[in-house]
């Protein structure tokens, strides 16, 4: 038996339901391991298939699909290292989140998830196992199974060596430092080797933050690869006397808080434009930091020659217009609220004729509070409160990094927050992102007209009155009812 092993990391970014073109990535990702000498060659949790294939997983040609792509993979990868990745696997009427190693030309070990996340379509498999590779017994806990102990423990006591956690695991804030406390926690329960291996890249409103890491027993990072960006990465394992150990690479730095946050905007709508098979977006100028920043979050995703900013009237000539057309008629109905669908339907027209993408920019404090806005096909800052629009204006106006395809220099409008904006978006987190009361929002010190009329503002704003387009997520996932009655007894 060898004192080394070799396993190549792929730290990649599929599409969900491109079986060819995930299987061709698998391929690359192999061949690097090939020629850099690897046993193993190992890719995220549900690689295969993107990880948010929800419409597809249950139907029957899809799940045919999935067998036929795993095992013309296993044909071509029969010939050098062992392939491993995550795929969806039907075992009866059962349907699993498995991780599957692909050996000899065929599928020949097959791990299942045992404890799938609370709202996952998967069934609870059994804990599986572990795995063997040119003689290195593998552990692999997917995906959530990694953040207990359960399973990693009890593949440390049948066996396992070493443990490899594929993962899809999005970026929200203090994730990463949550992600690291958990693997620190197997790897001092189990006293073995960890390797997380993160999916990266846009799918839907998740951006996946890929940032996998390595631990060495006793909690010592050995490699951490960079946040947002795809990698291949080649690690060596080393048997000493006290067990396999990780041989030191790379620790790429890591973005702070807010460059993650703004990173995560570039990326999601980078990803969201290109699978959705565009190139080019259109975004309305206007007064205001949210359409800035979202133009250029554009510009930094796609490169600035293909965003463009277009100014539409909403005021002077097309007012007296509809005012003169509406007198004429008898209408009742005030020009302006004519004035924003008029204003969506010439962008819309605009962003098709031109074969565009329509973005829409309206921050999470305004569309809490009821504001109008241009509706579009994404936001890119959806997912922000005001004060925190404010807050990327800032440290995008003084920063540039390689990976930003616009301007060093950008000019924001100066806009600085007031307390008031601040207060009420302190209330807004309160009320929305934790479920709480009136009352709450009085015992964390606000005061308590204000906080009912922000209360009074959400419960008005119905979740039927605004169909809001899609944008990168940031947070954690809002209650699934956002106006609970709590929030109308002022409790």
């Amino acid at each position: 038996m060898s004192d080394r092993f070799r396993l190549t990391l792929g730290q990649l970014n599929p599409t969900v339901g491109d079986l060819p073109g995930n299987a061709a990535l698998a391929r690359e990702a192999w061949q690097s391991g090939r020629d850099a000498g690897a046993q193993l060659v190992a890719l995220p949790e549900l690689f295969l298939t993107g990880h948010d294939a929800k419409a597809l997983l249950h139907n029957p040609a899809f799940q045919r699909d999935v067998v036929t792509h795993l095992e013309a993979l296993a044909a071509h990868c029969a010939d050098g290292p062992a392939l491993a990745l995550g795929a969806p696997w039907v075992e009866g009427a059962k349907l699993h989140n498995a991780y599957l190693i692909l050996q000899g030309g065929k599928i020949a070990q097959r791990v299942l998830q045992h404890s799938p996340a609370r709202h996952s379509r998967f069934d609870a498999g059994p804990i599986s196992g572990p795995y063997a590779v040119e003689g290195l017994r593998i552990g692999s806990p997917i995906g959530v199974d990694g953040w207990t102990g359960d399973v990693a423990e009890t593949q440390a006591e049948t066996g396992a060596e070493f443990l490899l956690i594929p993962n899809a695991a999005p970026h929200q804030r203090g994730a990463m430092d949550r992600r690291l406390n958990h693997m620190v926690a197997r790897v001092t329960e189990t006293e073995l080797p960890l390797i997380s291996l993160n999916m990266v890249g846009g799918q839907n409103e998740a951006v996946f933050d890929g940032a996998s890491f390595a631990l060495n027993p006793g909690g010592k990072l050995a490699l951490h690869l960079p946040a947002f960006d795809s990698a291949i990465a080649h690690v060596d394992l080393e048997r000493a006397p006290e067990g396999w150990q990780i041989l030191a690479g790379d620790l790429a730095p890591q973005p702070s808080a807010l460059e993650r946050d703004y990173r995560a905007l570039v990326v999601g709508l980078r990803d969201y434009v290109a699978k959705a098979g565009a190139s080019k977006v259109l975004i309305e100028q206007t007064e205001g930091c949210d359409a800035a920043l979202a133009a250029t979050i554009a510009g930094d995703a796609l490169g600035p020659e293909n965003v463009r900013q277009l100014a539409v009237p909403v005021g002077g000539d097309l007012q007296s217009t509809l005012h003169g057309r509406l007198a004429g008629i008898g209408a009742t109905v005030g020009a302006d609220r004519l004035a924003l669908p008029l204003r969506g339907l010439m962008l819309r027209a605009l962003a098709e004729d031109a074969g565009k993408m329509l973005l829409t920019a309206q921050n999470k404090s305004a569309a809490a509070m009821g504001q109008s806005a241009v509706p579009g096909d994404f936001n890119p800052v959806k997912d922000l409160y005001q004060t925190e629009v404010l807050a990327l204006c800032q440290w995008r106006n003084t920063t540039h990094r390689v990976w930003m395809r616009g301007p060093a220099s950008v000019a924001f409008p100066q806009r600085e927050h007031s307390r008031e904006d601040s207060a009420v978006d302190d209330i807004l987190r309160i009320l929305q992102d934790k479920n709480g009361s009136v009352g709450d929002c009085v015992a964390a010190g606000f005061d308590q007209q204000t906080a009912q009329e922000v209360a009074a503002r959400l419960l008005s704003n119905s979740p039927g009155k605004n169909r809001f387009a899609p944008g990168p997520r940031v947070t954690a996932s809002q209650p699934k009812h956002p106006y609970p009655a709590q929030w109308r007894d002022g409790s």
